[in-house]
């Protein structure tokens, strides 16, 4: 079908970056229900994450979040949050913990402290002892001196010195933090890398895999229509009209051990490391089934990390259709993926190879825009043509006053408004500014940050 527009070849490499190979470390809280995993999570990532927009339809409950730690970047995985339906409680916490045993770098066993250690608590650590990898014991709740006392009988659950915190108050959380990032293996840079790095996302049986395949003319991997059929990340390396592109299908989870594969919110955190480690994600829908809230949840995400997005209909040719139909779903999506307005749309089939074509050009211009650089004096041209169009607010008597910006990153791009007060930068001035900017740039596919900072 188009095994004449791509060439290709199949690796299995690290995660790649901005053309070095990089792979942030992971860490795993895990431990019975009702002793502080989910506090102790949130504290961590409530104080270390910073949240790009509070938009309706971008995930809130974080079971995989980005967290930082004196300058050291890591994810983190929240065991308590993923759904394993009516399963037995020991069967809950033997899936969960087998979880962390595979995805994590370091893990972090909690116990409670009012409750000192019992026999959940010892089954949770016998499963980690087949863990290789660093696990580290906190004992959670310990907010008085009576508690902390307590700690020691911890010692019996084989892991060491224990660590008093409470994710309440965050007490003792510097201190186990820091023996964390301790324990992170050590970076190791690979070979440089030119490709563009994009990942399939969205629900299962959606069509990620048979695009896959459509798209490499060849059946590169397992395609069925039972949801979750693909098992692993397959990193794919191939050349269009001489750009080089390296594609990941983030369709499943693997099965190892007693994890069970009905833990859809499972799956949603292995499409979320494939996104962290991407410069474009193709987030794929599929139009018989229309827009699902996990829909909202993974693309959310993407949003979130300031990935380059761009929205697929998959099996665009199973529908019957009129004059009206490509529209309206068009606009179905706008109103349901609002933060994603930036977003290009392209209706496919991955049975027919319908548009399938426009993809490589498309992802390289949204690849291109994501890592634009504007010019300070053209930019600040905008900026004060924008002004001049529609004058900044005022509040009692007081004039918002914009002075200068300038960009500061790329990928996405972000810019540093210097103003007068920050405060009185209303949200809504702040997305007239960001439309000025768009109009007179191309940054089609990728989101763009507005940072405003007094200017001293």
């Amino acid at each position: 079908m188009l095994v004449s527009f791509w060439t290709f070849f199949m690796s299995n490499e690290n995660d790649v970056k901005g053309g070095i190979v990089v792979a942030f470390p992971v860490v795993a809280i895990v431990g019975r229900p009702n002793v502080g995993k989910s506090t102790l999570f949130n504290r961590i990532a409530g104080e270390r994450i910073s949240i790009v927009e509070d938009t309706p339809g971008v995930t809130r409950d974080r079971i995989y979040t980005r967290a930082e730690w004196l300058g050291t970047e890591f994810r983190m995985i929240d065991t308590g949050g993923i759904d394993l339906g009516d399963e037995p409680f020991l069967t809950q916490i033997t899936q969960q913990a087998e979880i962390a045993i595979e995805e994590a770098d370091v893990i972090v066993f909690i116990a409670s402290a009012p409750e000192g250690v019992t026999d959940a608590d010892e089954k949770v650590a016998k499963i980690l002892y087949r863990a290789d990898k660093p696990v580290l014991l906190a004992v959670n709740k310990a907010d008085n001196p009576e508690t902390r006392e307590s700690i020691y009988d911890f010692y019996s659950l084989g892991f060491g010195e224990p660590y008093p915190v409470s994710g309440a108050h965050g007490l003792g959380l510097g201190d186990l933090l820091d023996a964390v990032v301790k324990e992170f293996p050590a970076k190791e840079a690979g070979p440089k890398d030119d490709s563009i790095r994009f990942s399939l996302i969205g629900r299962p049986n959606v069509g990620k895999s048979s695009l896959v395949n459509a798209m490499l003319g060849e059946d590169r991997v397992i395609v069925s229509n039972i949801a979750g059929t693909t098992r692993d990340a397959v990193d794919t390396k191939f050349t269009a009209d001489d750009t080089k592109f390296t594609m990941v299908d983030t369709a499943g989870i693997r099965k190892r051990g007693k994890v069970y594969e009905n833990t859809e919110r499972y799956s949603v955190m292995r499409a979320m490391r494939a996104i962290d480690d991407s410069d474009v994600v193709l987030m794929v829908l599929n139009a018989e089934e229309g827009i699902r809230e996990q829909d909202k949840r993974v693309a959310g995400y993407a949003h979130e990390a300031g990935r380059g997005i761009i929205i697929l209909v998959n099996k665009w040719d199973t529908l019957k259709k009129d004059n009206h139909t490509l529209t309206d779903f068009q606009n179905l999506i706008r109103i349901e993926f609002q933060y994603l307005s930036y977003a290009p749309i392209v209706f496919v089939s991955a049975k027919t190879g319908q548009r399938l074509e426009q993809l490589p050009a498309m992802i390289e211009r949204v690849a291109k825009n994501h890592n634009q650089r504007v010019q300070s004096a053209t930019l600040n041209d905008v900026i004060m043509d924008a002004i001049a169009l529609n004058p900044t607010p005022s509040d009692n008597g007081k004039r918002l006053r914009v002075y200068y910006a300038t960009q500061v990153a790329v990928a996405p791009p972000t810019f540093v408004v210097f103003v007068n007060d920050p405060k009185m930068m209303h949200f809504s001035y702040e997305r007239f500014l960001e439309n000025q900017i768009r109009e007179h740039f191309d940054f089609e596919g990728t989101p763009i940050h507005l940072i405003e900072r007094a200017r001293k």
